[in-house]
C-alpha cells in the first residue's frame, strides 16, 4: 500500500516552564519534546514545519520555517529523531497543531500532521 511507505508518527511531551513565566504579565513559557518516528519503508527528510498555536484568548500564531531548530533531520525507516522547543503564551492554557513538510528519498514530497495537543500550566484542567 502506498500509504505504508511515507509513514511519520510523531509524539507530543509538553511542560510548563516555571522559571521564565511571568504570570503577573501575561507571559507563559511552555516547553514541548517531539519525536519524529519514520515508521515508512522510504527514507525521508523533514524540509518545513508548520505551527498554529492558539491562546485561551483565541489569540492565533501562526509559525513557518525550514527544519526544526536549525534542523533538517534524514530519517531512515524505523529512525526518530527527538528536540524540545518552546512556546509563549499570554493565557496559563492553549494549544498547538500543525505538520511537518517531508521528502521522501524518491521524490515525492508529503505531509505528516501534528493532532492538536494542550499547554497548561499545572492545575489549570483537571
Amino acid at each position: 500500500m502506498e500509504t505504508d511507505r511515507y509513514r511519520i508518527n510523531i509524539m507530543v511531551k509538553t511542560a510548563y516552564v516555571e522559571s521564565q513565566s511571568e504570570p503577573d504579565s501575561n507571559r507563559y513559557v511552555f516547553a514541548y519534546t517531539i519525536t519524529i518516528t519514520n515508521s515508512g519503508t522510504v527514507s525521508a527528510q523533514l524540509i518545513t514545519r508548520h505551527w498554529v498555536i492558539t491562546d485561551a484568548n483565541n489569540r492565533v500564531q501562526e509559525v513557518r520555517g525550514e527544519g526544526v531548530v536549525g534542523e533538517q533531520p534524514h530519517l531512515e525507516p524505523g529512525m526518530s529523531f527527538e528536540y524540545t522547543s518552546g512556546a509563549v503564551l499570554e493565557t496559563p492554557v492553549g494549544s498547538m497543531q500543525g505538520s511537518y513538510q517531508l521528502r521522501a528519498e524518491d521524490g515525492t514530497e508529503f505531509d505528516a500532521s501534528i493532532s492538536p495537543f494542550t499547554l497548561a500550566t499545572p492545575h489549570t484542567l483537571h
